[in-house]
């Protein structure tokens, strides 16, 4: 007998081998082990759409936190004296701590289950956002208050995606994992556009003060109410034990480590994922500058808002489709090149277009549709990590959001460089659409869908049933 598969789910690890002589001498060779008992644990259809619902507003209240200090920026500044060096050291000092935490939330979450650490992060970032104002009137010198806040609040929020990357490959089904992530994605856009008009509103009405207390408190309350009714009242509590114990995931030794960053379908992801990322962090700081020197008399509130209403259904629709496509017998690895084409490829042409001369509302059009279809990637490339290494998604999407970090840091500066050296806003435009298609061809060459995470000596020994 052959191969027992279904067409398309070649990436799924709960496939049989009953034949005697199938070689299982390429790691990740799919169909040749043991079913894993967390196969059992994937939720019911409608726990699943629960928890999507409860991601999407903890996502939300975390960009929301997260924006809290650049909408207030201004009003802080004049409150406490500060030059534009020092509110750029207070805005900048978030990004170094996002990068240091990745990894381990991932690696965390992989041992004991994501759900737990994106409570106890939630519950930690919550109360550092409402204990902002606090910690900004209580020091002598707020300035050092407020770098310290930035950061740590950084290494808080650093934990959320790989966290939910984690969650994602250990509880859904590979046929629902578009709808789930790229819904939960729609949360960063929500929660952008709802702290920009109420966070505003707050500011002018009530003080700065006002929006941290507010996101902070709404944020301990989401994670409460998680807490209570999802997770049932059960401690979330992390252990030495249960982390050495193996938790919900088998642990991977360091040379288990060192052959999987050898896969080429790996280190596609972590390219691909690195130039999606930093091309995203390039055109979020410097669109807006962008249409203020370009067009100078344009509402701002225009292309500050638009682009983002058009991202939220865009990425609900890529994860529709993708798992649409997967249902409808497609190979799991074509449709995340699919989506990841459209993401990266047809994004980069509305990209090329900006580099010429054109009106403010075909500027906003053609930036809509670029914000929009990079959306694509949550279907594409955040969830094929998923597909190649559900065993340790957390800790591998953590490696990547890292790399995606520094890069996004390095990029924003360097576009800053080009666009002042060169005095055109197309040598920016360029810079972007020529790495989205060096990470575009890099997916579309080395991306697969099979798993990659196993050990080809555990699939030797318990491969073979007569």
């Amino acid at each position: 007998m052959a191969v027992i598969q279904k067409h398309g789910k070649s990436s799924s690890p709960d496939l049989v081998c009953h034949k005697e002589n199938v070689p299982p001498d390429k790691i990740g060779a799919p169909g040749c082990h043991k079913k894993r008992p967390e196969a059992h644990s994937n939720w019911p259809r409608p726990v699943a759409r629960i928890w999507t619902v409860v991601l999407l507003l903890g996502t939300c209240l975390l960009y929301c936190a997260r924006v809290a200090m650049p909408i207030c920026a201004v009003s802080m500044a004049e409150k406490f004296n500060w030059t534009k060096r020092e509110s750029g050291m207070v805005l900048g000092s978030f990004f170094w701590g996002y990068c240091f935490t990745q990894v381990f939330g991932g690696y965390v979450s992989d041992r004991v289950g994501g759900e737990k650490v994106l409570l106890l992060s939630a519950a930690a970032w919550g109360s550092m956002t409402a204990f902002t104002p606090i910690l900004a009137h209580l020091c002598s010198q707020p300035i050092f208050s407020m770098t310290l806040a930035r950061f740590l609040m950084g290494l808080l929020q650093g934990v959320h995606y790989p966290s939910l990357a984690s969650l994602c490959s250990q509880k859904v089904v590979e046929s629902e994992r578009g709808f789930l992530m790229s819904t939960v994605g729609s949360g960063s856009y929500l929660g952008t556009l709802v702290i920009g008009g109420v966070g505003s509103l707050m500011l002018d009405l009530y003080g700065w003060e006002s929006v941290f207390y507010v996101s902070g408190l709404l944020s301990v309350l989401w994670a409460y109410c998680m807490w209570k009714y999802l997770l049932k009242g059960e401690g979330p509590i992390i252990t030495l034990e249960s982390l050495g114990n193996g938790g919900t995931q088998p642990k991977l030794n360091k040379r288990h480590w060192a052959r999987l960053l050898k896969q080429p379908a790996v280190c596609a992801v972590i390219v691909t994922h690195l130039c999606t990322a930093s091309t995203f962090f390039t055109l979020l700081s410097w669109l807006p500058t962008f249409f203020k020197d370009t067009f100078p008399d344009a509402k701002g509130w225009v292309f500050n808002v638009i682009p983002w209403l058009v991202a939220i259904p865009s990425s609900l629709f890529s994860g529709c489709l993708s798992d649409h496509l997967i249902c409808q017998g497609f190979d799991t690895a074509s449709v995340r090149k699919l989506m990841q084409f459209f993401s990266m490829g047809v994004s980069s042409v509305f990209t090329v277009l900006l580099c010429g001369n054109t009106t403010f509302s075909w500027a906003v059009a053609f930036v809509s549709a670029t914000m929009g279809l990079t959306t694509f990637s949550h279907s594409g490339v955040s969830l094929n990590v998923q597909d190649l290494a559900p065993s340790c998604a957390g800790a591998l999407f953590g490696i990547m959001n890292t790399c995606g970090a520094f890069s996004g840091v390095l990029m924003v500066y360097f576009s800053g460089y080009l666009i002042e050296a060169t005095g055109s806003w197309a040598s920016m435009f360029a810079l972007i659409t020529t790495v989205n298609l060096m990470g575009l061809f890099t997916f579309l060459a080395f991306a697969e869908a099979r798993r990659v995470d196993i050990d080809s000596s555990r699939v030797r020994h318990h491969s073979i049933h007569i």
